[in-house]
Order: C-alpha cells, then structure tokens, then sequence
C-alpha cells in the first residue's frame, strides 16, 4: 500500500540548507565566535559517564 503524495511537499522530501535557514529564520554568522557553545557537560566525569551510556545503548541494540 502506498502512501499519496503531500500536495504541499510533493513526493520529494529533500529540502535544500538554504530552505532550511530560510524557513527557522536563522541570521548569518557575523564571525567564528557565533558558532562557540558553552559545554553542555558540567564535568569531565559527566561527559564520561555520558559516553558511557550512549556506548551502552548502542552494544544493546546490536545485540
């Protein structure tokens, strides 16, 4: 069974980057700061435990 195309998207679902800035409004980068982040991790040892996890996870579904 197939699914009818969305008359708005078509049955293309690829949107272009530019589309995509365009349509979240994001502004253009006026220098290399705007894309530095604070680290979302308050510890070495929580990023570690983190990876930890996310290694974890993925053993399990591989299993």
């Amino acid at each position: 069974m197939s699914v009818p195309p969305d008359p708005v998207r078509g049955t293309d679902d690829f949107v272009s980057t530019d589309e995509l800035v365009r349509r979240r409004r994001i502004p253009p980068l006026r220098s290399l700061d705007d894309l530095t982040h604070d680290d979302p991790f308050d510890s070495d040892e929580e990023y570690a435990e983190f990876l930890r996890d996310l290694y974890d996870t993925r053993r399990a579904s591989t299993a």
